[in-house]
């Protein structure tokens, strides 16, 4: 290379011919694939976590997420591709950071960028020119420009001159077989155009298709908005559940019906409520931002308030169906099948099972579970569970029978839903697992006008 080189001809120089050496902030449901995605492209990865037990167990080869096998995790591990460190100097050795940290919401919902902010100073401290520095942690619109470039730029050194800074949301769907990493389609946004230059410049060489966007702000909102449409659409679905369930229809034919219509229509399900690390949480980014616009996103606030109620009609459900059978919640033992947000993953981010069995409880519900992929509720300050740590318990004929209702909340697919409804008094089922004729079961909209009767097993 040329002594002369500017820092965006050294940065491109070593993209180009897989020198660069890419560190990635915050090694989770985002940060770990995408390591893994790097060096499957060639370039040398150093992951950067605050957990000792995390970088212990990704040195060893072991992974801690779902959706990247151990043995994958442990050839780039032993080839010397991905290596995982807690010390946050050497930053220094990286030409592109990707930064992939939580960004949660308080207890107002409004966004916690605590962890942005101190990967940015992080960053700051082991700034130098020729470096990419690309933030994938959704956030509202404005963050990467507003808070994390003013962090980066106190080193004196110039965005689009001496270094260069995206953001680029992370679009990860646990446990989804077809969508992944590398196949879905990333969108980038630049604070410059030689930031997007540089952005596209490393991802291109990772990703099958890149979406380059006009800024970064255009890449946050494609984000929330994304996630947005789908809270809304959902928030619809649950109100139609609910609708159904005054008019004694069942709710899953009219959705099924609906999705035969081949334009104009896209399929939404409900269920017992919002789960996971974005559709959740994304929308509030830009309802914050709008507020401190004078500006109120009405469709987000309704949508999640429909969503947030749809545990306590959950309970509600299984409260009415004790006492159409003559028994009351208070006493009863209750078993909940899935406490995972969604079908066939481990994660139990914001999943609506923790409100239903906290509801449960309060009514003096005895609470057991049972789910094959959380073998274990952790005690955790934000779990708002009692009795923790709570055990997934075996779906055995013993629990069934000591069961007054069982709760359908996750529809993992290894779980045989037709022997439960053959062995269970009472059914609850909030995913539409159960479609037969059996008065037991109940959905979350009534199918006839006639009350559910408990079924004598024996």
């Amino acid at each position: 290379m040329n002594e002369q080189a500017t820092p965006r001809e050294a940065l491109l120089a070593k993209i180009g011919d897989k020198r660069a050496v890419v560190g990635v902030i915050g090694l989770g449901y985002v940060g770990l694939p995408l390591a893994v995605e790097l060096a499957r492209s060639g370039y040398r990865v150093i992951g950067f976590d605050v957990s000792d037990a995390v970088v212990a167990g990704i040195n060893a080869g072991r992974s801690h997420v779902l959706d990247v096998p151990a043995e994958v995790l442990a050839s780039f591990v032993e080839g010397g591709l991905v290596e995982a460190t807690t010390e946050l100097p050497r930053l220094a050795e990286c030409d592109a950071i990707s930064i992939c940290v939580p960004t949660p919401l308080n207890k107002t919902k409004d966004p916690d960028l605590s962890y942005v902010i101190a990967a940015a100073h992080a960053v700051h401290f082991a700034l130098r020119p020729g470096q990419l520095v690309i933030l994938e942690s959704t956030t509202y619109p404005g963050t990467t420009r507003d808070v994390l470039l003013p962090i980066l730029e106190e080193s004196e050194l110039r965005a689009g001159d001496d270094f260069f800074v995206c953001f680029s949301p992370e679009r990860v769907d646990p446990g989804n077989p077809k969508w992944h990493t590398r196949n879905t389609p990333k969108v980038l946004g630049g604070v410059t155009p030689a930031c997007s230059e540089a952005g596209v410049a490393l991802y291109s060489r990772v990703f099958d298709t890149i979406v380059p966007v006009e800024s970064a702000e255009a890449a946050e909102l494609v984000k929330v908005y994304e996630n947005t449409f789908r809270m809304v659409n959902i928030a619809l679905a649950n109100e139609l559940a609910q609708a159904c369930d005054v008019l004694g229809v069942d709710v899953w034919g009219v959705i099924e019906a609906a999705a035969t219509k081949p334009f104009g229509f896209m399929k939404f399900t409900p269920g017992p409520g919002l789960g996971g690390h974005c559709i959740p949480l994304d929308p509030h980014y830009l309802s914050w931002k709008m507020r401190t616009l004078s500006y109120k996103t009405r469709m987000i606030e309704l949508a999640s308030e429909i969503n947030g109620e749809m545990p306590g009609f959950v309970v509600r459900k299984v409260a009415d169906s004790l006492n159409n059978a003559r028994k009351a919640i208070n006493g009863s033992t209750v078993l909940v099948l899935g406490v995972a947000y969604k079908r066939d993953i481990d994660d139990l981010r914001e999943s609506p099972a923790l409100e239903v069995i906290r509801l449960l409880q309060d009514k003096g519900a005895e609470v057991r579970y049972h789910d094959p992929f959380c073998p274990v509720i952790q005690d955790d300050p934000h779990t708002p569970v009692r009795g923790l740590p709570m055990h997934s318990v075996e779906l055995s004929d013993a629990e069934l029978d000591a069961a007054d209702v069982v709760v359908v909340v996750t529809d993992h697919s290894e779980v045989d839903y037709a022997a439960v409804a053959a062995k269970a008094r009472l059914v609850v089922d909030t995913r539409g697992v159960m479609r037969g004729p059996e008065e037991h079961v109940v959905g979350l909209s009534r199918r006839r006008p006639e009350p559910p009767r408990l079924r004598l097993v024996g």
